[in-house]
């Protein structure tokens, strides 16, 4: 099995890798849907959170209430610190169940884990490489505000809000470039797909009896 961690911040074009990862045969784990799924009602992570922040974080019918966690939340460093010790270890015990489980069903699966805030994080998983969707601001921007109809403030308010794009860059062992056009992305992540099959090949002749 290969385990690559793909992140990117928002509007880099992370998720045009991680589709075409998946077109070529790629097991995809998106960390921004199972932080969604542990905080299900009925969870541990779910009744935590209502301990931790009160009745006022849940909706009549018992979900989370986003939009009041986040209030609570946004701004408050302490209030996040607490949120993500809750969330962040349900999420990391889900993903690993999911990582062995596409390895029970091939051995030599290539799992995608898609985690946008990987810096932020301090996502601890054995990656076999960390992949870094990369654009510049500017583009960036552009897309948020043409493709995502946001206004230019609140565009840059979520790119600030976010790990620099050199604290992203660090962890790179690949960087693919999206500032091009969209053929030259795939094109990339076509060799790299390249690449890790070949990776994956030599690692299953090194293990051979």
């Amino acid at each position: 099995m290969y385990v690559i961690g793909l992140t990117g911040g928002i509007a880099s074009g992370k998720s045009t890798v991680a589709r075409r990862l998946v077109e070529h045969g790629a097991v995809h784990i998106d960390a921004d849907h199972l932080a969604r799924v542990v905080v299900e009602p009925g969870t541990d992570a779910l009744a935590r959170i209502r301990e931790t922040f009160g009745d006022e974080v849940l909706n009549a019918d018992g979900s989370l209430n986003r939009a009041a966690l986040g209030a609570l939340v946004f701004g408050e460093p302490a209030a996040l610190a607490q949120l993500n010790a809750i969330v962040h270890p349900a999420v990391r015990a889900l993903s690993d169940e999911l990582i062995r489980a596409a390895e029970q069903a091939d051995p030599d699966a290539i799992v995608v884990y898609d985690v946008p805030l990987l810096v932020e994080a301090d996502v601890a998983h054995p990656f076999d490489l960390i992949v870094v969707a990369h654009a510049d601001e500017e583009t960036r921007m552009r897309r948020m505000v043409d493709l995502r109809g946001m206004d230019e403030t609140d565009a840059a308010r979520r790119i600030g809000s976010q790990a620099s794009a050199a604290d992203r860059l660090a962890i790179a062992n690949v960087v693919i470039d999206t500032d091009g056009t969209l053929a030259h992305t795939l094109a990339q992540v076509d060799a790299l797909y390249e690449r890790v099959r070949a990776e994956l090949g030599r690692s299953t002749v090194r293990g051979a009896p």
